[in-house]
């Protein structure tokens, strides 16, 4: 099978198109024939070793983080799923390929409204937002919550999942992301570029950080007391936590598919939909991984596997 790996870290340039055997499930595990990936800020951290301290890996590598396919072949003792269901599921590597072995509690069926392609940009999105939003933020209707980065891949499920949840929700982004995320059902949008959130955001029961740096610094200052700040990017200053009486955490997305079912059905009664910036081949992984990189993109860079 045809797959994308690297044997060094470095930027997009290390990216290589390989044939390997394609793998075999064993027990509690499916083989999933990938009928798309996407490209995850992930991909490129760990591309460029920034993630190696934390997560050593073993070259050669293969990307990807998510997954929308067929499931070809099942393992002894995997019991909810059969070979023909069309499954979305989350992982970490392994899907820059025409198949990957996964456990069975990673997967689960796609939303009956959407196809492969829109399952595969949905899956990261739905088990973070899930992850932040209920599992975290433990978030109850009329709670204030603050999600930056409103609408990147991530960042506009989550305003979704939120208003679905009952919270109002107020978003930062920039550009064409502004219209997007007030599209998308945010209360209030703030211009990250040409506006000071911190003048305009006060009593937020729940700041969602997916821009870390000094954004997260500043995320304090608007938060009640009792308030959370959860970041998906870097560990937040525990002083600052301690001077504002609030929470504050680094916390990262587990795999399950109970996860994905709570979002599919959001998505099923149309409360979420999702929204592909671009599709690619697989073979153009280089490129897909550049543009995420470049910021400013709105909604998913799908990598489409023929």
């Amino acid at each position: 099978m045809k797959t994308i790996q690297y044997n060094a870290f470095g930027d997009s340039s290390v990216l290589q198109l390989v044939q390997v055997d394609k793998p075999s499930p064993k027990g509690g595990e499916i083989l999933i024939k990938i009928a798309a990936t996407t490209v995850n800020p992930i991909d490129m951290k760990v591309r460029s070793g920034y993630m190696q301290k934390i997560i050593p890996l073993n070259f050669p590598i293969t990307p990807g983080s998510d997954v929308g396919g067929t499931i070809e072949a099942v393992g002894a003792n995997v019991s909810r799923l059969k070979v023909g269901d069309k499954v979305f599921a989350n992982t970490f590597g392994g899907t820059y390929a025409e198949y990957v072995v996964l456990k069975e509690e990673q997967a689960a069926w796609i939303p009956k409204n959407v196809g492969l392609i829109e399952a595969a940009s949905l899956a990261v999105p739905l088990v973070t937002s899930y992850t932040f939003l209920v599992l975290g933020g433990e978030v109850k209707p009329g709670q204030r919550v603050l999600i930056h980065g409103a609408a990147g891949g991530v960042g506009s499920i989550m305003v979704q999942m939120a208003k679905a949840l009952g919270a109002y929700v107020i978003g930062t982004a920039s550009g064409e992301g502004l219209a997007l995320a007030k599209s998308l059902g945010a209360d209030e949008v703030i211009d990250y570029k040409t506006q000071d959130f911190t003048a305009l955001v006060k009593d937020v029961d729940l700041v969602i950080d997916m821009a870390g740096g000094e954004t997260q610094i500043k995320s304090f200052k608007v938060l009640k007391q009792g308030g959370k700040l959860l970041s998906a990017m870097m560990p937040p200053s525990q002083e600052l936590a301690e001077q504002y009486h609030v929470e504050a955490k680094f916390i990262s997305s587990e795999p399950s598919y109970k996860k994905l079912e709570f979002g599919a059905k959001l998505v099923e009664e149309g409360k979420i939909k999702t929204r592909i910036a671009k599709i690619l081949k697989l073979e153009d992984a280089a490129e897909a991984q550049d543009l995420v990189s470049g910021g400013g993109v709105n909604g998913k860079v799908v990598l489409e596997v023929e």
